[in-house]
This record gives structure tokens, sequence and C-alpha cells, in this order.
């Protein structure tokens, strides 16, 4: 293994640490992730092969990344912008993020069998879009106290897949970033803020 190589994993691992610890991932970070995706495609001839994920799993959460992010009439969407692929690369150098994650998308299929008899990937759209309703928010566990670990899960899923999406190349794009020009202010758009926000499911 190079000096290189090894400074990029190390580097990688510090970064799943933090984001596992604090929850939350700089820009710079996110872009040192893409950039390791990209480096790892490219030495596999352009196909990225999950280090976490088994096929299933990875089927689940591209699924997932894309009804968190779904493409529309003028953006792609999540799994377009390498969401899954930047989840995987962070869960495969931190324990604690391959647990949430693995554990999350097994609860996601259990509680999909419990409640309509198919795994997520098999259920039908209406199904899927009722199970993420019941886990997207908090308040939800009052009344069911079992959606606790789906809560918990969905949260990290929604967070992640919004830190890939909109530090990727594609998402950039989406929000109209016009690079490092000089200006004496400068103000996010209130209808770029509230897109950004509509498409994240966070608004």
């Amino acid at each position: 293994m190079s000096e290189t190589t090894s400074t990029r994993r190390d580097a990688l691992r510090s970064i799943a640490v933090s984001l596992a610890a604090a929850g939350a991932i700089g820009e710079a970070d996110a872009q040192h992730v893409h950039h390791e995706v990209a480096e790892v495609k490219k030495a596999a001839a352009g196909v990225y092969k999950p280090k976490v994920f088994t096929p299933h799993e990875w089927k689940t959460l591209a699924m997932l990344a894309d009804l968190i992010i779904p493409a529309d009439e003028v953006s792609p969407s999540a799994t377009a912008a390498g969401a899954p692929e930047f989840i995987d690369l962070l869960a495969n150098n931190n324990e604690r993020l391959r647990t949430i994650f693995t554990g999350g998308l097994g609860w996601l299929d259990r509680e999909c069998e419990k409640r309509h008899q198919a795994l997520f990937v098999n259920a039908k759209p209406t199904q899927q879009k009722a199970l993420l309703d019941l886990i997207a928010y908090r308040k939800n566990a009052e009344a069911d106290p079992s959606l606790l670990p789906g809560i918990a899960f969905f949260d990290w899923a929604r967070r992640m897949t919004v830190d890939a999406f909109y530090t990727s190349p594609l998402g950039v794009k989406d929000i109209g970033y016009v690079g490092n020009k000089g200006m004496t202010t400068f103000q996010v758009p209130a209808d770029a803020l509230a897109y950004a926000l509509k498409r994240s499911g966070l608004g």
C-alpha cells in the first residue's frame, strides 16, 4: 500500500469517525468522500462495488435514497448523485455507521413484512411511502414506541442522503452554485432554499 493510499484511507476513517460522533459532515470532508468514490469507481472500470452492503441491502439503500430525493423535471435523483456510494464508503470506515445502516435496512424489511407481507423493495410505492411517513417524524413514536429504531435510522439515512446529494457535482448544480465570483454580499435566494428543503424532505 502506498503512503498516499494509506493517508487517504486514514482521512476517510477520520471523517467517518467524526460523522458518527457528531452526526454531521463538513463540506470539505464530503468533497473528499466524493473524490474517493470517483477514484474507487475509476479503479474498477467505472463500476462501484459495495464494500459494506449485500446486494439486497444495496438495492434497498438505493431505493430509499431515491425516495428521499427523487428525480424531478430538472434534477437527478440521489442515486445519480452517488448517495449510496457515499454512504457505503463512510460506513466501511466506521463500525457505528455500518451498524446503523445495516441494522436500519433490516428493520425496514422486517417492519414492511409485518405490515405488508413484503420486503421493502418489493412493496407497493404507496406502502413504502406509508412506512416512511411513519418514521419521518419523531412524534409518531409517542403513539407507537416500536417505531423508535426506524425513526432513528431514517434520521441518519435522510441526513446522509441530503449531505451526499448537495455536496456532489450534480447537487451543487441543482442549487445553482456558480463558483467563486467576486460580490459584495451574498444571500441564498429564497426560492432556491425552499426548493432544496422541499427536495430533501426537511422542509
